[in-house]
Order: C-alpha cells, then structure tokens, then sequence
C-alpha cells in the first residue's frame, strides 16, 4: 500500500479513515466487542477469549488504544485494558455523522 498524504485531507476525514481502521480487522472488532460484553477492565484473559498469540493480541491492543478507542493501566505485572468511553463518545458521533449523510440527487447513474 502506498503513502498517504493525510495533510492534504481534513481533520474529520483523517479521524474517521483512522476510526474505520479499528474495525478493519476482526481482531480488534473481537476485542472491542468483548470489552463491552464483560463491562470493566480486562488483565490478561484475551488470549483465551480471542484464540489468538499473545503478541497478536497485544499488537492489536496497541493500534486500538493509539486510536484511543481503548485505555489502559498497569496493575502489577500485568496491562488492564477499557474502553474509553470519552472518545467512543466521540467516535460514535463522528461515524454516525459521517453514515448519516444522504444523497441530494436521487437519479445519479
């Protein structure tokens, strides 16, 4: 895939290509969806869960909490992963404007 030249695309529409990423893959979908299924923090139990390698899983956790859909802290040795339901919010906001629009021509093609 080549290099996007994101400045010459608005901020809206650099947040939401960014947002669409978090559910390009079933992955992190998965872990979204189980995130808000368990409603709290999760520690480690995401592997079983998922089935995927741990490495797998958090490289995930890593793209979904830089697009700051999830949040994490550190409880001993281990990562605890939420959402972050600000910026889910947010997201959701912005996507549904975003899918909200409409045609204003109604014989195109």
């Amino acid at each position: 895939m080549g290099l996007v030249k994101s400045e010459i695309f608005s901020d809206q529409q650099n947040e939401i290509a960014s947002l669409a990423k978090a559910f390009g893959h079933p992955a992190r979908v998965a872990i979204l969806q189980h995130l808000f299924s368990i409603n709290a923090c999760v520690c480690g139990e995401l592997v079983e869960e998922i089935g995927l390698a741990q490495a797998t899983i958090s490289q995930h956790l890593k793209e979904l909490k830089s697009m700051g859909l999830i949040k994490g802290s550190i409880e001993g040795t281990s990562m605890c992963y939420c959402i972050d339901k600000e910026n889910w919010s947010k997201m959701k906001s912005r996507v549904s404007d975003f899918l909200n629009q409409d045609l204003k021509v109604s014989d195109c093609c």
